[in-house]
């Protein structure tokens, strides 16, 4: 009842307040951020995080969760009209969602985005609020020991899930982000590590600088290498009908919207997770499979509901577990850090209100994202026909100014360009860039963890293997590398058919 309390003081206080203009703006840039293939949730949360630093805390995270949930259902309006994912989490969408446009049916695919998206935010929503005060509760018992092992498959499950044809590339990609973690003073003693004699290396490498360039100038390096888009010219037709259309599949929307919140709560995996899975799931049960991939009602409902659940399941772990469920939410821990707020298990002890704060910004921008997305269905199309060639420097010189502006070092700025090149080679290379990323923001809490641990076990290194929790997560991590091995897979598989040929026969 607290809780209830506490969420309904949270909404009045943003609507009774400027908040509620900052709720629409932020909320409507996020779509238009979404929207415009090259630029994804992630950058948008970057560049912002960049330009509310001199802000109150409440009134920049406000701004930077309704660019967040703006931008990964803005990614929809792409993926229906190019057949282009606005942001990876729409990947799904494009399946048949495209097909819908093609078919002359451009405004009720729209509006069965929109109404999954509504649905799906929701359903995450109440998640957060449930899940959040008992997992903090029960995270109270985590130690150095098991926030070490936290980490270690904080990136395995990431890796794998990230890159399912081949997760070796997902794990160098989190080890990688592991060992730029380390680099700069170490967290204990301030001894200098991989700096060799640089003072700009010494103070490490900044996690926003990185983040802007790994998924902004790398994003626009990728963009510009290939051909330029066309968008779908046919009218759109009525909004109306495609709500209707989305009420039929109720169901399907319900589990959509609890799968993307439990891929939320996956440390590194978040939305583009959400949407494969709740499209499967949706595939696996549905009784016209056929139809799916061609312009289906029902796996179009299922991938926005999905993606779009997972945004408020990723900020589970980052209030409770400082750990981030995807990759604008590991943008979003780091800009709570900057503002003085402390996530993780105590966070229910120093501030209980501020996760029903969340809870509430979570909520009013879901609302303003449906109302935003219905209204402005034909006007937001328009925007789709700004070229690429206009709009790309833009969002260069916005990259440069936002990793200069966190801490006004030029230093800065060449991190964000290496990251850049560097992101964009393995980009082409197909390697993905959120296990870097979680990498970067786990590598800390990893490094830290394992010297806290050894500190306080004289060196021993049993106490991280014999502990209940410690124990649960290692031998996770184990199962799960032994399941990704080819030669494993291929018995089990093996395994599984034969009792399948003898329940048949």
């Amino acid at each position: 009842m607290d809780g209830l309390i506490s969420f309904a003081n949270s909404v009045a206080a943003i609507l009774t307040s400027w908040s509620a203009i900052d709720v629409i703006w932020a909320t409507l840039l996020g779509i238009i951020v979404g929207m415009l293939p090259g630029l994804t949730a992630t950058l948008g949360v970057a560049l912002l995080t960049t330009l509310t630093f001199k802000m109150e805390a409440d009134q920049a995270i406000l701004i930077l969760i309704c660019m967040y949930v703006g931008a990964i259902y803005g990614g929809s309006r792409s993926a229906i009209l190019l057949n282009i994912p606005g942001t990876p989490a729409n990947a799904a969408t494009a399946l048949d969602g495209f097909p819908l446009a093609r078919a002359g049916k451009a405004g009720t695919a729209m509006a069965i985005a929109t109404t999954g998206s509504v649905f799906g935010g929701m359903i995450g929503m109440v998640a957060l609020a449930v899940i959040a005060p008992v997992l903090a509760e029960f995270a109270l018992s985590f130690g150095a020991f098991e926030f070490f092992w936290l980490a270690v498959f904080g990136v395995l499950i990431s890796g794998q899930l990230t890159s399912l044809d081949d997760p070796i590339k997902g794990w160098v990609a989190g080890f990688l982000g592991l060992f730029i973690a380390t680099i700069g003073q170490e967290g204990i003693y301030a001894v200098p590590r991989f700096s060799y004699g640089s003072t700009d290396l010494s103070g490490g490498i900044g996690l926003l600088p990185a983040m802007v360039g790994a998924f902004g100038l790398a994003e626009i390096l990728t963009v510009m290498r290939h051909e330029a888009y066309e968008a779908v010219r046919a009218k759109t037709d009525s909004v109306w009908t495609g709500i209707k259309d989305s009420y039929k599949y109720k169901f399907t929307a319900l589990r959509s919207g609890l799968i993307g919140t439990l891929m939320g709560l996956i440390p590194g995996v978040g939305e583009d997770m959400g949407s494969w899975a709740s499209y499967a799931a949706a595939r696996q049960a549905s009784k016209n499979k056929e139809e799916f991939g061609k312009g289906s009602v029902e796996g179009l409902l299922a991938a926005e509901t999905g993606n779009n659940a997972a945004v408020p399941g990723a900020l589970i772990p980052v209030l409770t577990l400082a750990v981030p469920g995807s990759a604008p939410a590991a943008v979003l821990l780091a800009a709570m850090i900057i503002h003085g707020i402390r996530p993780g298990p105590l966070i229910m002890i120093e501030s209980p209100g501020f996760v029903y704060s969340v809870v509430a910004m979570v909520f009013l921008a879901t609302i303003a994202m449906g109302v935003l997305g219905l209204l402005l269905t034909r006007p937001l199309v328009l925007v789709l026909k700004v070229t690429r060639e206009r709009l790309m420097p833009i969002i260069f010189v916005l990259c440069t100014v936002g990793a200069f502006a966190i801490a006004s070092r030029t230093f800065d700025v060449w991190i964000m360009l290496f990251f850049g090149v560097f992101g964009f080679i393995l980009r082409e290379l197909k390697y993905p860039m959120a296990p870097l990323i979680l990498g970067i923001v786990l590598g800390d809490i990893l490094d830290k963890s394992l010297r806290r641990g050894l500190v306080l076990s004289d060196g021993d290194l049993s106490q991280f293997f014999d502990r209940p929790i410690s124990m649960v997560l290692w031998m996770s991590a184990l199962l799960f590398i032994v399941l990704t091995m080819p030669s494993i897979r291929q018995f089990l598989g093996g395994i599984f058919k034969r009792k399948r040929e003898g329940g048949a026969s």
